[in-house]
């Protein structure tokens, strides 16, 4: 079926892992459990999965705030950890995402797909993460490999600060010289994706399957039961719509003819601040 260019959307920002790569978020869960390890702490994957899509030292030092790893942490060392302990885990933490990240760079299925669909509607492809630099420096070379190249990578430390706050999403759209910023819709899986895109004046499509609220590997989420499937994403759909996304949808592969609705209400002259 042939796609139609769009008239006001102008570009999407998409999020990396859960996104377009590692499906359910997979490699930087490891790496902060054993962050945590190494310093004589046992988080779970739960507490490693919460502030996913932060900027990674962020990302460590809300842990260190969850009252669950406050106390394991204190049963371990006898104080509440600081941002001396921060640093030192942050100085762990970069190095070993960088040697994970090639082992987990496979391709969502559907993701390629959706991004020449996107680019057969005359759309620019951006996006933003949670990675910094060293850590892209080896994604983007093993997804390139896989066929996935966007027209810009903005990470968290190209800017004053990552997500939620809108400054990735306003760097991607000075790249791609794409104005005003309700032409664009961030994508991605986590809460903090939609919160960047909602912060930056942009439409928000929440992914509730493929990603870091599901948190399953493709063979997981094809071995789970039916039932708890639904179940699992009918909340994961639930906590993205609570905190702002417009549209919340499986996968990358079922934005698509989201982007036809989107630019369907900018023609009636809706904004990403009205009401569905």
């Amino acid at each position: 079926m042939a796609i139609n260019p769009l008239k006001y959307v102008k570009a999407v920002v998409l999020d990396w892992a859960g996104t377009v790569v590692d499906h359910g978020c997979i490699g930087p869960v490891a790496v902060f459990v054993e962050v945590f390890k190494r310093h004589g702490v046992d988080v779970t994957v739960a507490h490693a999965r919460k502030p996913m899509g932060l900027m990674k030292k962020d990302h460590v030092r809300s842990m260190t705030r969850d009252p669950e790893v406050a106390a394991l942490w204190r049963a371990a060392h006898g104080r509440d950890p600081d941002e001396a302990d921060v640093d030192a885990m942050y100085l762990l933490t970069e190095p070993l995402m960088v040697e994970c990240i090639a082992r987990h760079a496979d391709i969502i299925p559907g993701a390629l797909d959706a991004v020449a669909a996107f680019r057969a509607m005359g759309l620019k492809v951006g996006s933003t993460t949670g990675y910094t630099r060293p850590m892209m420096d080896v994604m983007t070379v093993e997804a390139a490999k896989k066929g996935y190249v966007p027209d810009t990578m903005v990470c968290s430390s190209d800017t004053p600060a990552g997500r939620p706050t809108p400054f990735m999403c306003y760097q991607a759209a000075l790249n791609l010289g794409v104005f005003p910023f309700w032409e664009m819709v961030k994508i991605g899986d986590t809460e903090s994706d939609v919160a960047e895109g909602k912060n930056a004046g942009m439409w928000t499509i929440g992914l509730s399957t493929s990603g870091n609220e599901m948190g399953l590997t493709e063979a997981e989420l094809a071995a789970l039961d039916p039932a708890e499937k639904a179940a699992r994403q009918e909340a994961v759909t639930k906590r993205l719509l609570a905190v702002g996304a417009h549209y919340v949808v499986p996968s990358l592969a079922d934005c698509p003819p989201l982007l036809a609705e989107i630019d369907a209400r900018l023609a009636r002259g809706e904004r990403p601040s009205c009401k569905a």
